[in-house]
């Protein structure tokens, strides 16, 4: 029975040192109200929330605010220095685009007139080939001509006696006599 009575003796003084506690299970625990929500308590909460909310609005002000605007006006100075650097460099970049282009214009100018002068040049040359072509023609043509009438006179020179032998051949062959030679001469020149 000493068990019995003992546990029954704990069963009861468990109750009372719960509530004294305020450990959960304990009836005081749900009788109250929250802490902070209780009335009595509102003066030296509103009292700390001044002196926490004016040390950490000085805080703020002093230190961590200054320090932040330092910043924001250093990263605004960088990029302002950045864009009027970069506008700067896009200006020379134009201005040597402009350069480029006009130097390209001059150079392709050069290489039109060059190309122009080539080309006449060249022109030139076929000209003067041609030229002295035609003369060298011309001169072989004159030569050929000139051996030509050299041959033709020749020939007719040649035909003349020939056709004298001819024609005495062929008076002889008919008339069985020798033909006068002189006779003959004279009347194919009075042909002629």
């Amino acid at each position: 029975m000493a068990i019995i009575s003992s546990a029954q003796a704990a069963e009861q003084e468990t109750p009372a040192t719960h509530e004294a506690v305020g450990a959960p299970g304990g009836e005081a625990h749900h009788e109250g109200v929250f802490p902070p929500f209780q009335t009595e308590n509102f003066a030296p909460q509103l009292v700390w929330l001044v002196l926490i909310f004016g040390f950490l609005y000085i805080l703020m002000s002093r230190l961590a605010l200054p320090r932040v605007g330092g910043i924001i006006e250093n990263r605004e100075k960088k990029i302002a220095a950045d864009l009027d650097a970069s506008r700067e460099l896009q200006a020379k970049a134009q201005a040597a685009a402009a350069a480029n282009d006009e130097n390209l214009r001059l150079r392709r100018e050069e290489a039109q007139a060059i190309g122009r002068e080539a080309q006449q040049k060249i022109a030139d040359e076929a000209s003067a080939r041609r030229a002295r072509a035609e003369a060298d023609a011309a001169e072989k043509i004159r030569a050929a001509e000139a051996r030509i009438a050299s041959a033709k006179s020749s020939a007719l020179a040649n035909v003349e006696e020939i056709a004298l032998d001819a024609a005495a051949s062929i008076v002889e062959k008919l008339t069985g006599a020798p033909a006068d030679r002189g006779a003959l001469a004279a009347e194919y020149k009075s042909v002629n």
